[in-house]
């Protein structure tokens, strides 16, 4: 006999008769009636709104009619009151401020028109307009003297389906200016929703596992406003489920609590009659964990019971898809990473992949020179030529920037990017001032034939600065807009660099401010980046992200960038990641924080045994608020040290902290590696996601992330979304966090 088939005899047997059928009927019956209770309430509601409203609907803007909605939305019974516009007027008043908000009062408007596509237009006859007419029939020969006021018009827009729901809509208006007709066009952006009340639905004490469980079918109900003989709005209320949940909720749970008694006893008698039959699925849960985990592995030795084998064949098989999925997945990923990094025209990596490689000269403290190069002419170039004759430009020039090779027999290949439009940047590794000198010769004399080719007086300009290796990407790129607009000065074509003597600042001054201030904390941390839950429900704060400033004996602000690359220098820079630390673990605990804490280590740091120690053991000192810390590295430095990486994180998800990847990018990790880090989050380098709702390629790359994150169990957030659109965007890809 099947496992199956014992468990259901005596399952059944307990069950069936105790607890099923009643508790089912009951809380079936209970439910239909608070569904027709609830759905009566809302559309007397409606009916009595609509009767209220009938008197005030024709000046739809009244404030009356809001106050009234509000005043029935507040009670708390409702979800959502609605009122939707079934008839839209619109006066010349509208049209002419549309036109100029301060109008002439000698314009008149002679006709309105409306393209076929959004619908038609039709002229209101106004009750003076209906008076008017009526006493003319009666006194055909008797001239009143009534003058039609044109400024006092207002037109019926009757929409085709499409538009339907309003939206912005282009009207063709013919304007008198006293004998003058002017032709004018404007859009008006039309509603349909006149007044919209929500309320969010609460449900008190009921669980939400109760409310995800069982479904009320609470339809909106509706009542038609007439004003006069044609319908001119629709009001819509959808009723509140709380208090329903609520009231089913208090009927279950007097029939579980009769379940429950019933089910403890039977759970004893069960307990050791399948003890000895379950044991097989502590394998398949110990599978369950591993996939959990991202390790994809089967079960070999198959379990002898019927179900129990069966479930382990479809273990195996789930394990086997998810496996193939993510390497689907993986494969995408890379096609959509290399398409994101490449600009599509000239073949050059983008800003992204500039911002990447600095960040591996100042790891690498690197040397070398940044070149900042402009088509000077673009602009002027585009008003007289195709696009065709435009990219053409734009490319012959890129292979300008590729083309140098070696400088005075010294291999030299320029690294060139595409930023935007005609501005480029030129990375000259491992060359001094004087190969920096010739390099920017030869681009002269190569922008000297593209001049002669286009047919252009001035092509482009170069300024550059010596790598800082204790400077920021920022600065360097300030210091080479600087020197690009010393060489416009020079004359056509020309160039200007900086040298080393710019750097300013005296290698030993700074040894002793960057040591003076670790040794004495005399640094600040901020919390910023706050990151909230993209939860429809609720917006939730999940994390912040402790940041140190610190200032000069001058105080002003020392950037972070270089502070942080003097103490990897001089070999301080643990001291100041175990300072750091130590202050937010006191903010954690004297504000008594609900959310986590993100804090920044650096690749010494991890991959030093004694702060890892050291820092293990303030956790271990900390245990209360040990889940709040999360511990940050880039994508960059995990590449740099995978098994210290591995290590570190191993070590501290045993303590109950948590890891951070930040400037997350996928060819700095491979996706295949995620799984073996086992990481609780990572934060996207925010280039994935800026303009992400303009690029269709941002969002599959960003969708696909996710997918493959939520298969590993890791959470995945973004940095700084500005863009209201973008941040619509990355909700919709249900992203887990974002930060504004």
């Amino acid at each position: 006999m099947s496992l199956s088939k014992q468990l259901y005899l005596i399952i059944l047997f307990i069950f069936f008769i105790i607890f099923t059928g009643n508790f089912i009927i009951s809380v079936k019956n209970t439910k239909e009636y608070l569904e027709l209770e609830s759905q009566t309430k809302a559309q007397d509601t409606a009916t009595s709104l609509g009767m209220s409203l009938r008197a005030l609907i024709k000046d739809k803007n009244d404030p009356e009619i809001e106050t009234i909605i509000k005043a029935i939305s507040n009670r708390g019974f409702y979800k959502e009151i609605r009122l939707e516009d079934s008839d839209f007027v619109i006066s010349d008043e509208m049209l002419l401020s549309a036109i100029k908000l301060d109008y002439p009062d000698n314009w008149k408007i002679k006709k309105v028109t409306v393209l076929s596509k959004y619908g038609k237009i039709e002229k209101v006859e106004l009750d003076s307009d209906i008076n008017n007419k009526l006493m003319r029939l009666e006194n055909e020969d008797l001239d009143l003297g009534f003058v039609e006021e044109s400024n006092k018009n207002k037109y019926r827009f009757i929409p085709n389906d499409p538009f339907s729901n309003g939206g912005k809509i282009d009207f063709k208006i013919q304007v008198l200016e006293g004998k003058k007709l002017l032709f004018k066009e404007v859009t008006l952006d039309i509603e349909k929703v006149i007044v919209r009340e929500k309320r969010d639905v609460k449900f008190d004490y009921v669980p939400s596992w109760f409310v995800n469980m069982i479904s009320f079918n609470l339809e909106e109900k509706s009542s038609e406003i007439s004003d006069g003989w044609k319908k001119s709005a629709v009001i819509y209320v959808s009723p509140n489920p709380g208090e329903a949940y609520a009231k089913l909720y208090d009927q279950a749970k007097s029939s579980i609590t009769y379940a429950v008694i019933a089910f403890l006893i039977s759970m004893l008698i069960l307990f050791i009659f399948v003890q000895y039959l379950l044991r097989p699925l502590k394998t398949i849960e110990s599978l369950a964990k591993s996939i959990a985990q991202g390790k994809f592995e089967t079960i070999d030795e198959l379990p002898w019971t019927t179900e129990i084998k069966h479930v382990s064949i479809a273990m195996n098989d789930m394990s086997i898809k998810i496996k193939s999925i993510i390497s689907k997945l993986n494969k995408n990923l890379e096609t959509l990473s290399r398409k994101l990094s490449k600009d599509e025209l000239t073949g050059l990596p983008l800003k992204t992949t500039f911002e990447t490689d600095m960040k591996e000269m100042f790891i690498q403290k690197s040397e070398g020179y940044i070149l900042k190069v402009k088509i000077n002419s673009l602009a002027s170039y585009a008003k007289t030529h195709t696009n065709s004759e435009i990219n053409n430009l734009i490319k012959d020039f890129a292979k300008t920037l590729k083309s140098v090779e070696s400088v005075n027999d010294k291999y030299i290949k320029p690294t060139a990017y595409r930023f935007f439009g005609s501005e480029f940047m030129v990375i000259l590794r491992n060359c001094n001032y004087e190969g920096a000198i010739e390099v920017c010769k030869i681009y002269k004399g190569n922008f000297e034939v593209l001049k002669d080719k286009y047919d252009l007086e001035e092509l482009a300009y170069i300024g550059g600065t010596p790598f800082n290796k204790y400077g920021t990407t920022p600065e360097m790129l300030e210091a080479t807009s600087e020197a690009y607009e010393k060489a416009k000065l020079i004359g056509p074509n020309e160039f200007f660099l900086r040298d080393n003597s710019d750097l300013t600042r005296d290698m030993k001054e700074w040894r002793n401010l960057v040591f003076d201030i670790i040794d004495n904390k005399t640094f600040e941390v901020d919390y910023i980046n706050e990151t909230y839950s993209l939860n429809e429900e609720k917006n939730t704060l999940l994390m912040q992200e402790a940041f140190t400033s610190a200032k000069d004996k001058d105080g002003k602000n020392i950037p972070i960038g270089t502070f942080v690359s003097i103490a990897e220098k001089y070999e301080k820079i643990v001291d100041f990641d175990k300072a750091v630390i130590q202050k937010v673990i006191h903010y954690i605990s004297i504000h008594n924080l609900k959310n986590d804490v993100m804090i920044n280590l650096s690749l010494m740091s991890l991959s030093d045994s004694n702060f890892l120690a050291w820092l293990l053991e303030q956790i271990e000192k900390n245990k209360e608020i040990s889940s709040k810390l999360v511990f940050s590295v880039t994508a960059y430095a995990v590449a740099k040290d995978v098994k210290n990486f591995h290590r570190f994180c191993k070590k501290i998800h045993d303590t109950g902290s948590k890891i951070i990847v930040k400037r997350f990018e996928s060819k700095f990790i491979p996706l295949d590696n995620l799984k073996d880090f086992n990481l609780d989050y990572i934060r996207l380098a925010r280039e994935y996601t800026t303009n992400i709702n303009l690029d269709s390629s941002k969002q599959s790359f960003v969708e696909s992330i996710q997918e493959l994150a939520t298969l590993l169990n890791i959470k995945v957030y973004c940095e700084s979304v500005q863009n209201d659109e973008d941040y619509k965007c990355i909700k919709k890809l249900k992203l887990n966090g974002a930060s504004r």
